[in-house]
């Protein structure tokens, strides 16, 4: 088997991806704890050492807020630690499989964004995606980007769908921005498009044709509102019981943040899909499978949000 490297082993992506990579690949799991990803020197030495044959990079800075006020430090891990791990991958004659985000436009379209669309980030996080992004493309040929969305899972710290979990069991009303459009993304379904792409460079000695940026989400749209009443709708329906009883749209204006969030995000999949010769599983549809999946490990460590 082809061994792969895998940065960022244990958040909500990469735990994922551990699971769906394992069987087809040899898995060579990079936790902060094995490297911070601000130490680029030891970043460096682990993939000189281990020689993978293909690099996938599951870490980020995503404090999309925090950003704001560690500018250096976000840029550091998004964009120093990507081009890092490009010449190290160029000197290796490895594949690299990088995963970056929606952020990286203004959100002032009225369609969904293709690939070729110009970029224009407007906050700090989006900026420091953006600029490792065009690192790999400087230092890399061998190279694919994966830009998603509103990504949430089962593993990882903290995502919009154990935040308004947390917060239905704790709260009557609860007020959520509704002028924000994008789509709602599992990390599982990015963690078995990863792999697929992955088989497909290694059954073709690194594929050359499916070189370049990627977009990946589930189907259809949403807004923040739009999937908050879907995550307390399903899961009242698994049987759980939740304190929220209203939930108000709000509007950005109405909840200022630190960092400008992008009002439309809308990815277009097309070239993805047809790459993979498969269809999107709609937001709703992986929402409800996810939901189910914490409802029935709930008695595990991993699932504990349940309470």
């Amino acid at each position: 088997m082809n061994a792969v490297l895998l940065i960022g082993s244990t958040g909500q992506i990469g735990t994922e991806l551990q699971l769906t990579l394992s069987s087809k690949f040899v898995v060579y799991p990079v936790t902060r704890s094995i490297v911070n990803l601000t130490e680029l020197n030891t970043l460096r030495r682990i993939i000189r050492d281990v020689k993978p044959y293909i690099i996938i990079n599951a870490a980020a800075y995503t404090a999309v807020d925090k950003a704001e006020s560690q500018p250096e430090l976000a840029h550091t891990i998004n964009a120093k630690a990507p081009e890092a791990i490009a010449q190290e991958a160029n000197k290796l004659g490895a594949f690299f499989i990088h995963i970056s985000t929606d952020y990286v436009f203004d959100g002032k379209a009225s369609r969904p964004y293709r690939e070729t669309d110009p970029t224009c980030p407007i906050n700090i996080y989006g900026k420091t995606k953006l600029a490792g992004e065009e690192a790999i493309h400087e230092f890399c040929p061998n190279h694919l980007i994966l830009r998603t969305a509103w990504v949430y899972g089962t593993f990882g710290k903290s995502n919009f769908v154990k935040t308004m979990l947390r917060l239905g069991t704790q709260q009557e009303q609860i007020r959520v921005v509704a002028d924000q459009t994008g789509t709602p993304t599992w990390s599982r379904d990015i963690a078995v498009t990863i792999t697929q792409l992955a088989e497909k460079i290694s059954q073709s000695n690194g594929e050359k044709s499916i070189v370049g940026t990627y977009h990946f989400t589930n189907g259809g749209v949403a807004t923040w509102y739009d999937f908050a009443v879907a995550i307390f709708d399903y899961t009242s329906r698994l049987g759980k019981s939740l304190k929220v009883e209203k939930v108000t749209p709000i509007t950005t204006a109405e909840y200022p943040t630190p960092a400008l969030r992008p009002n439309y995000s809308v990815l277009d999949c097309a070239k993805i899909y047809q790459i993979l010769g498969t269809h999107p599983t709609h937001w709703q549809q992986s929402l409800k499978e996810m939901l189910a999946q914490l409802h029935e490990n709930s008695d595990e460590s991993t699932y504990s949000l349940w309470g």
